[in-house]
């Protein structure tokens, strides 16, 4: 999720353009910014909270805002992923090596959110609060008998944002009111994360900092066996663990931002969690096996409108 802002060319750089000599009134005329704003984004490598979402692959991304200057705003935000067809899969987490449940379809994540901020400590101190849902349309899947349920996740967030001169950034602290992400259980999950930006003054580069613990709630225990995170194509193997134990991970991000202006920028970051590994098999695997919150690189294309 993202909350951007547009640019609109002012009423008096364009009277000068046109060769209009610039006058107080004509000022006055400005016209507002609009308070919708719409993105898309491409990317090598769609990851949340340090996870891929789409197994190594290319994602196209996309949404809009709507920001109210009372501070109330709502938006969607949305993205290509694999995970979830991919864990019915062949090999997949949640069918087990050398079987599948099938044809499961779930192609896109979904997002709805809305909130409110407002500077309330001082300028460049805005506070954030919030509900996010997660919302994936999904096809074909059948019933696991509590080994994974609905994806489907709402999360209540508080964040307070800060600026120190070229130093910007935000705390947040995310709490799931439902089950997160498909992993039976596990209400009462939380992500607390801290970001920092700076911004170098140089050629419109800007560096980038992130780092965010995924606390996974509750023990998904079926007979003798758990089944910690088959959410996000997880490998489902392990035994007489506890979820919190397997599925919580830190996650961490190191990067450069570029904005070209007009509403375009790119993105660079080295990206990387320690999610565990039990039994000789990632927590969070992909059907070859591969670790899917491994350290890697992510580079992306936005453009705002």
């Amino acid at each position: 999720m993202k909350t951007l802002h547009k640019t609109a060319i002012s009423a008096v750089a364009a009277g000068l353009l046109s060769g209009l000599a610039y006058t107080p009134a004509f000022a006055a005329d400005e016209p507002e910014a609009s308070p919708i704003t719409a993105n898309v984004t491409v990317v090598n490598d769609y990851r949340y909270r340090g996870i891929s979402q789409s197994n190594f692959k290319p994602a196209i991304q996309g949404g809009f805002d709507y920001a109210h200057e009372s501070g109330f705003y709502i938006g969607n935000w949305n993205s290509s992923i694999s995970w979830i067809s991919d864990s019915y899969g062949q090999n997949g987490g949640v069918s087990g090596k050398g079987s599948t449940y099938g044809n499961v379809s779930a192609p896109v994540e979904m997002d709805f959110y809305a909130g409110y901020k407002k500077e309330l400590i001082g300028e460049g101190f805005a506070s954030d609060l919030g509900v996010l849902q997660y919302y994936y349309p999904t096809t074909g899947i059948p019933n696991t008998a509590g080994l994974m349920t609905n994806p489907n996740t709402t999360e209540i967030y508080a964040a307070q944002n800060f600026t120190f001169g070229p130093v910007t950034g935000f705390a947040k602290f995310s709490y799931a009111v439902t089950t997160l992400f498909g992993t039976a259980n596990s209400t009462g999950s939380y992500y607390p994360d801290l970001t920092v930006n700076y911004d170098t003054g140089f050629w419109g580069l800007a560096l980038n900092g992130h780092v965010g613990y995924q606390y996974v709630a509750g023990n998904q225990t079926k007979g003798t066996t758990a089944f910690p995170a088959v959410n996000w194509a997880g490998n489902a193997s392990t035994a007489n663990m506890s979820n919190s134990t397997l599925s919580t991970y830190t996650d961490w991000k190191f990067g450069v931002t570029k904005d070209f202006g007009g509403g375009l920028s790119a993105a660079a970051a080295y990206v990387g969690t320690n999610a565990s590994m039990y039994k000789g098999s990632y927590v969070y695997s992909s059907p070859s096996g591969n670790n899917l919150g491994r350290a890697g690189a992510v580079v992306s294309l936005t453009k705002t409108f």
